[in-house]
């Protein structure tokens, strides 16, 4: 079987491209590159984030765009994780979050690990996680 060597980058329809980038460099410390626009897939754009890891994402957003928010109940994306390196860093987060006023949940202790839920401008679902080690 051929390898796949990690995660390129994902892509995430949103309503405001603006807005979005926004919000993840505040909340993620993610800076914009140049907006671009792809005419082949018709008219709106995509707005390219890099986190300091070295991880990208980008926001595109479609004209016209579907009104309504995001929802993981249906066909698509339910939801996207980061991983922390420690339960004092998830703490820490937590903090970063209540600091930028972002809603989130209070970290939960699953059998897997420790996680805090919240959700962008657009609804999309984003957990913050530090596995457990064995």
């Amino acid at each position: 079987m051929p390898n796949i060597t990690g995660v390129s980058h994902i892509e995430l329809s949103v309503r405001d491209a603006e807005r979005s980038a926004a919000w993840y460099g505040r909340v993620f410390g993610m800076e914009t590159l140049t907006p671009i626009t792809r005419p082949d897939w018709g008219p709106g754009q995509v707005t390219t984030l890099l986190q300091p890891a070295g991880f990208v994402i980008g926001l595109l957003q479609h004209e016209p765009c579907e009104d309504g928010r995001f929802s993981e109940f249906r066909v698509g994306l339910d939801h996207l994780s980061f991983d922390v390196e420690s339960l004092s860093e998830l703490e820490a987060w937590v903090a970063h979050l209540d600091a930028c006023g972002v809603e989130h949940s209070p970290i939960k202790d699953e059998s897997y690990g420790f996680v805090v839920v919240f959700r962008d401008p657009d609804n999309i679902q984003l957990e913050l996680m530090y596995v457990k080690v064995a």
